[in-house]
């Protein structure tokens, strides 16, 4: 399929401020109701990596329409369910460019379903500014009734809220578990990685659950690695790390939770911090940045890590591990080795940086874990644990 409309950043001339558009390939010009439907994530704070992905999907979902004849504001019943089924058959392009020597993919029924999603809030969003009619978001979903509620759903005194509504245009797949690492994928991840400052990054998530986008945006003042903090004025004891949202780091990063927390770290994790000073203190422009993770050895040097220099390096880890290393395996693999440690659950959401307990539903029971006979994954002693419930009864 010709890609008429492209998703794209923009920087802004007079503020050097980034934003995610969709464009007009033919005129470069905006589209008016996708550039503004873009602009109110980034009002509710969505993160840029989210703005960026729901830009390439609502460009898809134009560029469909236009290969269909379609008012995008109209597009009726089949044509919704014709683009929910053109997803997993329309081959995509080959990763070995226009030559197309590469093996032929299809997005997965999970993709398609990422994609209608974003799709259905785009119309919806159209609908409350009146470019696009109530007859196509009543589309969009349908009643359902719950036969199984999740813990705690109150279903109302005669289960009246066991019916809902639910997404019309949707593929049904198996609820998948999350993905994690085994302690010696992850020493062996450590080992084979070249530079201090990656070790650091990996053990950092593996010890901590952070989020990528969490790591990317700690500030060298929120790592309190000292026995005592009191010094600077934090009443935790023992070495941690502090996790912020911010809306100004130059590398762009957002992280997902909008509220601070604290995570405590292990003294393994002190030493490799060290040992990545050292590191960086070779690269003058580093002293400048006061990001934590930066970059040494290619340009601009000093400058905050981005969401690309850190997939590169995982991507280079996987091809040598001979397995799939992505940084949120690692948060995965944290929150299990935290389970079998035998942290409460709600202690793990806390730390997680989880709002809801429903997110934890998705983790395996402990029990379960050690009757399969898999071995923990990250060693925590029984001090590390004691450190989780003191932190959590500190913060709640």
């Amino acid at each position: 399929m010709e890609r008429i409309y492209v998703g794209e950043r923009a920087v802004s001339p007079a503020t050097g401020v980034s934003r995610w558009v969709v464009v007009d390939s033919r005129t470069y010009g905006l589209q008016t109701e996708a550039v503004a439907y873009l602009a109110s994530l980034r009002a509710r704070d969505c993160s840029p990596n989210t703005e960026r992905v729901y830009a390439g999907r609502v460009a898809l979902y134009l560029n469909y329409c236009l290969m269909r004849r379609l008012d995008w504001m109209t597009p009726g019943f089949l044509g919704l369910a014709g683009l929910q089924q053109w997803l997993v058959e329309a081959p995509l392009p080959s990763r070995r460019g226009a030559a197309g020597l590469g093996p032929v993919r299809f997005r997965s029924r999970a993709t398609a379903n990422a994609v209608m999603t974003a799709v259905a809030e785009f119309l919806r969003f159209g609908a409350t500014h009146g470019w696009v009619p109530a007859s196509t978001t009543a589309l969009l979903s349908e009643p359902k009734l719950l036969r199984f509620t999740p813990p705690g759903y109150d279903t109302g005194e005669f289960g009246q809220r066991r019916e809902v509504q639910a997404a019309s245009f949707r593929f049904r797949i198996a609820e998948p578990g999350y993905e994690d690492l085994s302690d010696e994928q992850i020493r062996h991840m450590i080992a084979i990685a070249p530079r201090a400052r990656d070790r650091f990054l990996i053990t950092l998530l593996a010890c901590t659950g952070l989020r990528i986008s969490e790591a990317l945006g700690l500030h060298r003042g929120d790592m309190h690695l000292l026995a005592s903090s009191r010094a600077v004025g934090c009443g935790v004891e023992g070495p941690h790390v502090h996790v912020r949202r911010r809306t100004d780091n130059p590398n762009r990063v957002l992280a997902k939770s909008r509220f601070s927390r604290m995570v405590p770290v292990t003294t393994d994790l002190v030493a490799l911090y060290t040992d990545y000073q050292f590191e960086r203190d070779r690269v003058a422009q580093a002293a400048e940045s006061e990001m934590v993770f930066v970059n040494l050895f290619r340009p601009p040097l000093g400058g905050a890590m981005s969401y690309p220099n850190t997939k590169e390096m995982f991507d280079r880890l996987a091809r040598t591990a001979g397995h799939a290393c992505r940084p949120h395996m690692l948060r995965h693999s944290a929150a299990t080795a935290w389970l079998r440690s035998g942290a409460d659950r709600d202690v793990v959401q806390r730390l997680l940086g989880h709002l809801s307990p429903l997110s934890m539903e998705r983790y395996r029971n402990p029990r379960e874990l050690h009757q399969t006979g898999e071995k923990p994954q990250v060693a925590w002693s029984r001090r590390a644990t004691a450190e989780l419930r003191s932190l959590y009864e500190l913060t709640v």
